[in-house]
């Protein structure tokens, strides 16, 4: 998708569709729809009154040939009640109208904006925009490209400060082009998706971006004493692959140095504690919370912010064989904790509890892990909202903080010692489950058990990582969640200290 800004007048705009936004209170003369000109305001407000129009959040309403204006269509799109829409939802807005629009035949579109919308407003439209546009059909032989829009123009009659918007719109692109392409691992198969097909995408993502990439294979990681990491891989024909992504710009502080740990299962089948089939096919998707450090890096790398950031993503498949780890075995991970192996589906934090040990030996000193890690976190959180577990209070504030501005649904869950007593072994230092209750805090306090007194969050996007339905603005199958979160936690490190 191309994207531009121009400076026209909402009446003299020659596109193939405009689109505006409005409010419930009077959907015919609210938001960017105030600015029509009369002949079509009345228009509105007829449909209004026979109930057509009723400016709900998403709803569409199509004008062909707008009395008083050179665009061809105009499509009104529904923003809901004005009192809570935030600046993110910009991007929803606009990603209903890219859905709706391509939908039905359009390739060139235009959003119009106002002179007071700012460089986050900006950004958050481009950003809705480009992922509204995406779809996971690329294996189809019948794909949706023909449905795509190429041309994105951002109007606005008299913009108020084209440099900021312009830098505003080459942010918001790279940072959506980037938890595309996050998404696009997500939703590789996995017989197209293996750990050294993972660490070859990883590697010319890195190269492409001018980042530090290293790789350990199976001998590095054997000699590296990743116990936890290498019983999990060892029931695979596919060899495990640690990748580590270093962005060290010079003129960052020397701290902190974030750890961005990502779990990589590329293929979950839970090995001897071996899954039921139905929707078995989904666990191509255990791999996201590596794919989102994937794509953070990406961003990172092109926006260049001022800190420090090395990504750690362990990458195995989770198999039965002859040679896989077995309940009941005692392993010992790279910190040196034993751990009783209880449940070998209770993969994801075995593999985190040595990537993070390992990302502590890398110089880290603060930590985040993203990983699908439990179901019960569903169970709490349902597919809607992430949630958000850490011991340094001021770290999860801060990618709450985030999340709340990107628009990505987080919810802190309690992480209290007490529940320790669940995952204690009588005869390893821990147990790698600790039951079906509180199963999602019990899992995430496992893994922080490796973090040790390293500031360290950890979000568990095990609902959150994929939809299942389609959204006005977003199309079904992976979301992205959380990379925009994570990017603008990494632009805005030295504000939030």
């Amino acid at each position: 998708m191309k994207i531009e800004l121009q400076q026209e007048s909402v009446v003299k705009l020659l596109t193939p569709a405009l689109a505006v936004y409005s409010f419930e209170e009077n959907p015919a003369s609210t938001g960017t729809a105030s600015r029509l000109p009369a002949e079509v305001q009345k228009i509105l407000g007829e449909l209004k009154s026979g109930g057509e129009i009723t400016g709900k959040a998403y709803e569409c309403t199509l004008i062909h040939h707008p009395a008083g204006m050179a665009a061809h269509k105009l499509l009104l799109v529904g923003a809901g009640k004005r009192e809570k829409f935030k600046p993110f939802q910009l991007g929803r807005l606009a990603g209903t109208a890219v859905r709706y629009l391509r939908a039905r035949g359009v390739h060139q579109m235009a959003w119009f904006i106002q002179e007071e919308d700012g460089a986050e407003e900006i950004q958050s439209v481009v950003d809705g925009a480009i992922l509204a546009d995406y779809d996971a059909d690329r294996y189809r032989t019948e794909r949706e490209a023909e449905r795509r829009i190429d041309l994105f123009t951002l109007v606005c009659d008299k913009p108020a400060a084209p440099e900021a918007w312009t830098a505003a719109i080459e942010e918001g692109q790279k940072i959506a082009e980037a938890t595309n392409f996050t998404r696009n691992l997500v939703n590789e198969p996995a017989n197209q998706m293996t750990p050294t097909l993972l660490a070859r995408r990883a590697r010319e993502m890195a190269t492409s971006a001018g980042l530090a990439y290293q790789e350990l294979g199976p001998e590095e990681i054997r000699s590296l004493k990743m116990g936890a990491f290498w019983a999990v891989a060892q029931g695979s024909e596919e060899p495990p692959r640690m990748l580590i992504l270093r962005y060290m710009p010079p003129d960052a502080s020397e701290s902190p140095v974030i750890g961005l740990i990502g779990k990589g299962i590329t293929f979950d089948s839970g090995g001897i504690s071996i899954k039921p089939s139905q929707d078995m096919h989904e666990m191509k998707t255990d791999m996201a919370g590596g794919a989102t450090m994937l794509g953070v890096m990406q961003a990172i790398a092109q926006l260049k912010p001022r800190v420090r950031v090395i990504a750690v993503v362990p990458a195995t498949e989770n198999m039965p064989s002859g040679k896989a780890y077995r309940p009941g075995d005692v392993i010992t991970s790279m910190s040196g904790k034993t751990i009783e192996v209880l449940n070998t589906d209770a993969e994801g934090r075995l593999v985190l509890a040595d990537a993070l040990a390992y990302a502590k030996r890398l110089g880290c000193n603060v930590l985040i892990d993203v990983a699908t890690l439990t179901g019960a976190v569903m169970v709490a959180l349902g597919n809607i909202t992430t949630g958000v577990f850490g011991r340094d209070q001021e770290w999860v504030n801060r990618v709450l903080a985030s999340g709340a501005e990107t628009g990505e649904k987080m919810w802190q869950m309690p992480v209290d010692d007490d529940y320790r007593e669940l995952y204690k072994s009588s005869i390893a230092d821990l147990a790698n489950t600790g039951g079906r209750y509180g199963g999602a805090i019990t899992a995430a306090m496992f893994v922080g058990e490796f973090a040790g007194d390293t500031p360290w969050v950890h979000l568990d996007i095990a609902g959150t990582r994929w939809s299942n339905e389609e959204k006005p603005y977003l199309a079904k199958g992976p979301t992205g969640v959380p990379v925009r979160t994570l990017v603008h936690l990494l632009l805005h490190v030295a504000q939030l200290k």
